[in-house]
């Protein structure tokens, strides 16, 4: 039987359900900020499900964003926020390890207007020098290209932190980047700690895991529960209300992708968007009937 890291489900959209505001381009740093301390309590929520990872709500805090919406003043206080609230939810619940979570640059799923590696680098590295200090390990999410992934690994050089890298693969086929090229070429690359897939169908995690093992890293995966990533999502300054939730992703057929998913030799499980609360406690429990340790 495997030690497997448990990570939490998807914030931003547990957020809008929570609170049933209408979505904004700043996702879930907008109902941050119009519902304090919320963040903490689905954080505490995930740990109370099983999870021993909490993923800051810090995923859309980049300066790109920020600017675009006029607050860029607010990153470092915005920052200061997400980090109290996830401390405080880890610190209630008296043990867990905090992953500090950093998107795309541009958007979500585009890697065309992903920048050169030179800007790639220089955006992220002010990003993860103030995250570092206060968590346990640098999360990169929804990595969508080669590039993408290489200037994450770059930026984070020297953090002093093991930095996990997760990519967002074809929700067709998963052993392909949505930027079409193949997962494989992430194996290959230096400077990860651990390499996971997250943010697309549950049904392309199973290759993109084999394409991520012959790396000898951790590897695992994190799913999204979204019918697809539609045309109307893909545009400057998306809200999430074009996408739409699957109703076939219930937490116990999200557990059954999940153990397959170990079964292949993942390590790390987790939920990503449209998951919450209910599919970790499911994952939590078919691994302990399993005889598997969460740690």
């Amino acid at each position: 039987m495997a030690k497997i890291t448990l990570l939490d489900g998807g914030m931003g959209q547990e957020l809008l359900h929570r609170t049933g505001d209408t979505p904004t381009p700043l996702w879930a740093t907008q109902v941050m900020v119009d519902h304090p301390g919320l963040v903490q309590e689905i954080h505490a929520d995930y740990f109370a499900a099983g999870a021993t990872i909490a993923t800051t709500n810090t995923y859309a805090l980049l300066r790109d964003r920020l600017v675009k919406a006029g607050i860029a003043d607010q990153e470092g206080p915005l920052r200061a926020t997400a980090l109290a609230e996830t401390k405080a939810a880890r610190d209630e619940h008296g043990s867990g390890r905090i992953a500090g979570a950093i998107g795309p640059l541009g958007a979500s799923y585009q890697p065309d207007i992903f920048p050169d590696h030179a800007t790639g680098v220089a955006e992220y590295a002010p990003v993860v020098a103030a995250l570092a200090p206060h968590v346990d390990l640098i999360l990169f999410e929804t990595v969508a290209s080669v590039a993408h992934a290489k200037a994450a690994l770059e930026a984070a050089l020297g953090c002093g932190k093991p930095v996990w890298l997760a990519v967002t693969v074809d929700d067709e086929d998963g052993s392909l980047l949505r930027s079409g090229e193949p997962v494989s070429e992430i194996a290959k690359l230096s400077g990860a700690d651990a390499l996971l897939a997250n943010c697309s169908a549950p049904e392309a995690m199973a290759a993109a895991i084999d394409e991520l093992l012959p790396s000898g890293l951790p590897v695992g995966a994190f799913a999204n529960a979204f019918t697809q990533i539609t045309k109307e999502f893909l545009t400057d300054s998306p809200t999430v209300d074009a996408l739409h939730p699957r109703d076939d992703i219930t937490p116990e057929r999200y557990a059954d992708f999940a153990m397959d998913w170990v079964n292949r030799g993942a390590t790390i499980i987790g939920g990503c968007c449209e998951t919450g609360p209910a599919h970790i406690a499911a994952v939590a429990e078919r691994l302990r009937a399993a005889g598997h340790e969460i740690v």
